[in-house]
């Protein structure tokens, strides 16, 4: 382990910058059919199931030994299955969500390079680009990933208050009105995925040495900041965006487009769109870099090799590759991607999981380690019956149940 010791404000930034990604521009897409209000009871119910799920992977993690990832835990605690469960699942996850933002970051480098005199540039080559400017930085480890990331995060925020003081005014409580309980739920599997930084859990016990108080208070700290950003957001963005109309949110769920491209079309204030356009690219790097991180250690880990020299180029480019290939063939893979993740991956990996491993470490292997999440069997229950309610709605989504639109 290093022996210098990353700080507690970089770690809680690490944790909002990673949820606060992709995911977010995807929010008031998904969450439209149903409203403010409904969606904001459902943000609230996953917030704390998240949390709760980061706590539980912290107490399984500080059983084990140094750097270990979600691969050796499930191995050491689940046994052969759970470790092959959790491999595929965990890289489902993390390619499904780097290949939206790559696929994203694409398109913002090729708006930038519009506007300065590149038009035409192809979505390979813009992919190519956002990769290597981003994706090197990765290979450096957790200390660098943590410092850019730490500034990218602050222009994002700068970005995101000047969206939110310049764009308020353009709110409207009769959008904002719009209510459609029964879908109130249907939004949970993308919400799982806007609140999704587990996986990086692991990398922040490295990060913070094993300080179970900090990282503690990193987690809860982080997910409560990403709360409240999340909620002001969804008033702007669902309080300015019609649901209908031909720059509707309706159309922008069945397009499978970021709100902020609705949003700017909806506002029509060339301010508005500026700092639209650097928040939605700051949140893409962001949750690009943590995703990323997490993958770099988590394969290191499962193949067992050292993430120095020539093994730190081809971890990279096993991360890169994949990423870059379904990103340039599916431009419109954005919204699929995040809300299968979140449906399909965050309620296993980072609900059911996380829940089967404690339980198993805690009553079977009697294990009692530095920090210990509260609430016994039943909160545990509690917590897994959740995971299956979004697992079941995501499923029954995809067969052509319970539409969103």
């Amino acid at each position: 382990m290093s022996t210098h010791r990353g700080s507690l404000i970089g770690a809680l930034l690490l944790v909002c910058g990673t949820s606060i990604g992709g995911g977010m521009l995807a929010l008031p897409v998904i969450t439209a059919p149903a409203g403010f209000f409904p969606s904001f009871v459902t943000m609230l119910l996953v917030w704390g199931f998240m949390t709760s799920t980061a706590l539980l992977l912290l107490e399984a993690n500080m059983w084990m030994k140094d750097d270990a990832h979600i691969l050796t835990l499930a191995s050491h605690l689940l046994g052969k299955w759970g470790k092959w469960i959790a491999c595929l699942i965990y890289l489902f996850i993390a390619y499904a969500s780097l290949i939206a933002y790559v696929s994203s970051g694409g398109d913002f480098v090729q708006e930038a390079a519009t506007k300065f005199g590149f038009a035409g540039i192809s979505k390979w080559i813009s992919c190519i680009i956002f990769i290597v400017v981003f994706g090197v930085l990765i290979d450096r480890g957790a200390k660098l990933v943590g410092r850019v990331n730490a500034i990218l995060v602050l222009a994002m925020v700068i970005a995101y208050f000047g969206l939110v003081s310049v764009g308020f005014k353009d709110v409207s409580l009769a959008l904002l009105m719009h209510q459609d309980w029964p879908k109130f739920f249907l939004a949970a599997p993308l919400l799982l995925t806007v609140f999704s930084f587990q996986c990086i859990v692991p990398s922040l016990t490295i990060y913070l040495q094993r300080d179970v108080k900090k990282m503690r208070f990193a987690i809860v700290g982080g997910t409560t900041m990403t709360l409240c950003i999340y909620i002001i957001w969804q008033i702007l963005v669902l309080g300015s965006v019609p649901y209908d109309g031909a720059f509707g949110l309706n159309v922008a769920l069945k397009e499978g487009v970021p709100a902020t491209d609705f949003y700017r079309q909806a506002v029509q204030n060339p301010i508005v769109s500026s700092f639209a356009a650097f928040f939605s690219f700051f949140a893409i790097a962001t949750s690009f870099l943590g995703i990323g991180l997490g993958l770099f250690d988590f394969l290191a880990d499962g193949l067992k090799v050292s993430k120095t020299g020539k093994n730190k180029y081809m971890l990279g480019a096993i991360i890169m590759v994949p990423s870059l290939i379904f990103a340039a063939i599916y431009p419109r893979i954005f919204l699929v991607a995040l809300d299968a993740s979140g449906g399909l991956g965050d309620s296993i990996l980072n609900g059911i999981i996380p829940v089967l491993m404690v339980w198993v470490g805690r009553y079977k292997k009697g294990y009692i380690g530095e920090y210990r999440y509260f609430g016994g069997r039943k909160a545990l229950t509690a917590i897994l019956c959740f995971a299956l309610l979004v697992l079941c709605i995501e499923i029954a989504q995809f067969c052509g149940y319970f539409p969103l639109g």
